[in-house]
């Protein structure tokens, strides 16, 4: 029982406890550990001794060594740590994921395009650390605004893969002014390999014949972006 007291958060200080330090200091003054306690709200107690929110917290933070691996983890990967479960889990995932949406519109100025720039900053926060390789249309309207992008392919970027039917089918249906490619190299290295310049090189005489107008393809990557356009190769 003595234990159990000790490593409840219920009974330290009001100014130790996670969730009143936030409200009473702000986030900013929490640790990672205790931000997480906040996600996930309990600790666990497995027979084997209770662990605190705080505890389990720093169990996550171990498992994935950093914010940036943990920010891009698998509920599979989630659900590996002891004493993560199913609701755990998806509020980690969940909340991570609301974040980079977050940075993504204030980077994208409203997800109203001007330049490639602002389609490189929307999206690199989304793309940069993914695990695999992505390819995405993006359809905007006459105001160069988002109506929607669509994965179109998961792995390896290859012609046999990012057909133009698949990728212009969308563009037709939604009726779209305009498209933008975009994909993201896992490797951290935005330069584009000869399959990405073959997949775009076919892509763009697709859009023409279709009449569709092809404003950039982008790759994003962790060290930066590569732009088609801004290289004159569209």
């Amino acid at each position: 029982m003595i234990y159990e007291n000790l490593n409840s958060i219920k009974k330290w200080p009001e100014d130790e406890r996670p969730r009143e330090k936030l409200v009473k200091f702000g986030p900013e003054s929490l640790t990672n550990a205790e931000l997480i306690a906040v996600i996930i709200g309990t600790g666990i107690n497995n027979g084997k001794g209770r662990q605190n929110a705080i505890d389990l917290a720093k169990n996550i933070i171990l498992r994935f060594d950093n914010l940036k691996n943990l920010i891009n983890t698998t509920y599979d990967e989630l659900t590996s740590v002891n004493g993560i479960g199913f609701s755990k889990a998806t509020q980690i995932m969940a909340v991570f994921e609301l974040g980079k949406r977050a940075l993504s519109a204030k980077n994208g100025n409203n997800t109203r395009f001007r330049c490639s720039e602002e389609v490189a900053n929307y999206y690199i926060p989304l793309m940069k650390d993914l695990k695999k390789e992505q390819f995405k249309v993006i359809l905007l309207d006459i105001k160069n605004r988002i109506i929607k992008d669509i994965l179109i392919s998961q792995g390896s970027l290859t012609a046999s893969i990012v057909h133009p039917r698949e990728v212009l089918k969308p563009a037709i249906q939604a009726s779209a002014a305009s498209v933008i490619f975009i994909h993201n190299h896992p490797s951290g290295d935005p330069e584009p390999s000869t399959d990405d310049i073959e997949v775009t090189n076919r892509l763009s005489r697709s859009c023409s014949i279709m009449g569709i107008n092809l404003l950039d393809h982008i790759i994003v990557a962790e060290n930066g972006y590569y732009s088609f356009k801004q290289k004159d190769l569209i």
